[in-house]
C-alpha cells in the first residue's frame, strides 16, 4: 500500500508517519512537508513544497496512492481568523482538489 501523509512534522502526523513506517503492509510513505524531516527510511519519500494552497505542480507525484492521512492543522489560540482559516481550510481544500485520474 502506498500512502501520503500531510503534516508529518506535527505531533499527530509524526505518530501516523511512525505507524506507517512500521506497518509491513505499507510499502511507500510519501510525506508532503515545508522543510525536510531529517528522517531516513527505505519506505520514506519526501516532497518539500512551500505553498500548500497550490499543489498543482505536484499532481503527478500525488497520484497512484492508496490512502491519505491529512494531519496538518493548528490551534486557533493566538492566531488571527485569516491565518487559522488559511491553514485549516485553504490548505485542506487544496489537498482535496480533483487530480488527473486514470479512466
Amino acid at each position: 500500500m502506498n500512502v501520503v501523509v500531510f503534516g508529518a512534522s506535527g505531533m499527530v502526523g509524526h505518530g501516523v508517519l511512525r505507524a506507517c513506517l512500521l506497518d509491513p503492509s505499507v510499502t511507500r510513505v510519501l510525506v508532503v512537508v515545508r522543510s525536510p524531516l531529517g528522517i531516513t527510511h527505505p519506505k520514506l519519500q519526501e516532497i518539500v513544497h512551500h505553498d500548500f494552497t497550490d499543489l498543482s505542480a505536484r499532481t503527478e507525484q500525488l497520484t497512484g496512492l492508496d490512502a491519505c492521512f491529512y494531519c496538518l492543522g493548528i490551534s486557533s489560540a493566538g492566531r488571527s481568523e485569516a491565518a487559522y482559516t488559511r491553514i485549516t481550510h485553504d490548505f485542506t481544500l487544496a489537498a482535496t482538489l480533483p487530480r488527473t485520474t486514470p479512466d
